[in-house]
């Protein structure tokens, strides 16, 4: 099996929160870094035009409500979403897998 390390993870990461359930930008960042315990604290200007990006590709979607007169956009993951997390979570594992045993890891 071929696994392209190089593009995606940021995406694999996004999707995974959104597995979660859905959220708005912030509750994406924010689970972001409270999953990684601050590791991913990742700035706005990174997260949101990922997000865009995965609307345009038909893994997410997302839908506008108004709180206190402002505009907030909450996203949720696609059935097209579910099934590239789980695609992706298969390329980690083989990539990962292959990585520790090359290097002498054992997997946790």
């Amino acid at each position: 099996m071929k696994v392209d390390q190089t593009a995606g993870q940021l995406d694999m990461l996004l999707l995974a929160a959104l597995a979660q359930g859905p959220a708005h930008g912030y509750g994406v960042i924010a689970r972001l870094r409270d999953d990684s315990s601050g590791v991913f604290a990742m700035p706005e200007g990174t997260i949101y035009p990922a997000l865009h990006r995965m609307e345009a590709a038909g893994f997410i979607m997302s839908t506008d409500e108004f709180v206190g007169g402002k505009r907030r956009r909450t996203y949720a993951l696609t059935d097209a979403g579910v099934a590239r997390l789980d695609a992706r979570r298969a390329e980690w594992t083989a990539f990962s897998t292959l990585v520790s045993r090359m290097i002498g890891v054992q997997p946790a």
